[in-house]
């Protein structure tokens, strides 16, 4: 650019108004999310996981010593 005049500024891609309208269509999913009643409780699914993991290595002992 060679003028001397300043540069209009970009418009925002994205209107304020979207924005919202995007933040609360998410936060009405997680809110669905939490809320189903199959949902499990975080120490529940640490639960779960440590037990897959137990029986993971467990098999993989027997596995290996026959």
């Amino acid at each position: 650019m060679t003028t001397v005049q300043p540069v209009n500024p970009a418009e925002a891609l994205v209107s304020p108004v979207v924005r919202a309208s995007a933040l609360a269509a998410w936060q009405l999913v997680e809110d669905a999310r939490y809320r189903t009643p199959e949902r499990r409780r975080r120490n529940e699914r640490r639960r779960l996981l440590a037990q897959r993991a137990v029986a993971d290595r467990k098999a993989e002992r027997e596995h290996r010593t026959t």
